[in-house]
């Protein structure tokens, strides 16, 4: 099995005739993912060839989603435009949005986000690197042939360290890797990912990483103690980070001791979470877990 996405998932894209989008949509077939279609007002009723694989463009989701079934969009739209593709993903009622985007204002995600609330979208992202459920499917940036199908869960802040621990655990593979982007705003997060994990049969183990700044990874903590039964390891990018300086992510910032890495750190550890100072050693960390070492 696998949270999110696996071997029925139909994905659109929005923004399909975009540099990225083309470029992202190629990959995903490549990968095995159904791609059925894209998304793009005005190149509605044309058709873009990857590699031999025609796929329709249609005006609107609700219309591509009519026409093919799909229950995925991935959007690589600019943010500037960003809140009002969510938006109309939402209202054609998706169950799945991966929104890659970076730079999307954080009052845009905040729109986007209240809207979604009681309603049938599942929002990943913004400014992230998507899903993949290796073997079943791929929505998303994440490379997909750096790691194999297994038992492992991930759930990530980060996209690059989402990478690095897929490689690192390769050996042993996942079940389905998460990037739930690192924006101060995002729909899917820490705790969602661990509650679906927790409740995926086919997961033994989950790799959780954060990075400084908010209490995401604090309320995590505390949501672990109380409800995931299952060994996880963690990892918070970000314990040379001077005090009140924001690094990278626009949510990457810390005062005092509020969102500091080590907050985090014993935050986790108090959980029964045993957590790495460095990605190589949180992937050793669990790889004693899963050998039973």
């Amino acid at each position: 099995m696998a949270i999110f996405l696996d071997e029925n998932s139909r994905i659109i894209v929005q923004g399909i005739t975009g540099g990225e989008g083309t470029k992202h949509t190629k990959r995903m077939l490549a990968s095995g993912a159904h791609v059925v279609g894209g998304v793009n007002a005005r190149k509605a009723g044309t058709k873009v060839d990857f590699d031999g694989t025609v796929l329709p463009v249609f005006a609107t989701v609700a219309e591509a989603m009519a026409e093919t079934g799909a229950n995925v969009t991935v959007g690589f739209v600019p943010p500037a435009f960003t809140k009002d593709s969510v938006i109309e993903a939402i209202d054609a009622e998706i169950p799945l949005a991966v929104v890659i985007t970076e730079g999307v204002p954080v009052h845009d995600s905040a729109t986007f986000w209240a809207y979604a609330q009681g309603k049938n979208t599942r929002i990943i992202g913004p400014n992230c690197p998507g899903l993949i459920s290796p073997g079943k499917s791929n929505a998303g940036i994440i490379p997909a042939d750096i790691t194999k199908a297994g038992r492992v869960g991930l759930v990530s802040k980060s996209g690059t360290l989402t990478y690095q621990m897929m490689f690192e655990l390769r050996d042993f593979g996942f079940s389905t890797a998460v990037g739930i982007g690192g924006d101060p705003i995002i729909g899917t997060t820490h705790i969602d990912c661990l509650a679906a994990f927790e409740a995926d049969p086919d997961t033994d183990a989950v790799v959780m990483i954060g990075e400084i700044g908010g209490d995401a990874e604090e309320r995590a903590a505390a949501f672990i103690k109380d409800h995931v039964t299952k060994p996880v390891v963690g990892y918070v990018a970000g314990f040379t980070a001077p005090e009140g300086k924001t690094m990278g992510h626009a949510g990457a910032i810390v005062s005092g001791s509020s969102g500091t890495a080590q907050a985090k750190k014993e935050a986790l550890e108090a959980a029964g979470v045993q957590v790495g100072k460095t990605p190589s050693e949180t992937a050793q960390l669990m790889r004693d877990i899963l050998s039973g070492s």
